[in-house]
């Protein structure tokens, strides 16, 4: 195992990469809490010609919202992940970086609890947008030590 100074932690990015990962199985978990009652309650039958339409159309929306959300923690955070990884190995230990992490995982838990309880779409767009910024710096960040 290599050395590490003395009050340097050098996996500390690592963290909200974790933290965030641990998020989509509570949103997975959720999501079944909520929509495996919702199939039974509105008798969705499990024919694959109709399913689809039926988790549409007789689901409610607030059970739907919850998966949609965690389909949407399958999209963009999916590059938050390597890029953490990369800053990691890359032996990134600046305090801005490290902000910039929580960051973008504390607002994609606000994001699924946004969009999960709310669902205002501009708000919800905005909170997106600000994490977006947050991801294109972090990503911009691991380029300049790379490159």
């Amino acid at each position: 195992m290599a050395s590490v100074a003395v009050g340097l932690d050098r996996t500390r990015l690592l963290k909200p990469l974790i933290v965030l990962a641990g998020w989509t199985f509570v949103q997975e978990a959720w999501m079944y809490a909520t929509r495996l009652p919702a199939i039974s309650k509105y008798n969705i039958s499990g024919d694959q010609e109709t399913i689809s339409e039926d988790m549409k159309t007789k689901i409610p929306i607030e059970v739907r919202r919850i998966a949609d959300n965690y389909n949407h923690l399958h999209e963009q955070p999916t590059v938050f992940y390597p890029v953490m990884i990369a800053l990691t190995l890359l032996g990134d230990n600046h305090e801005y970086t490290y902000l910039a992490a929580w960051g973008y995982t504390g607002i994609r838990i606000v994001h699924s609890l946004f969009q999960s309880l709310v669902n205002k779409v501009m708000v919800r767009f905005y909170i997106f947008a600000t994490s977006s910024v947050v991801l294109a710096g972090l990503t911009g960040r691991a380029a300049t030590l790379l490159f």
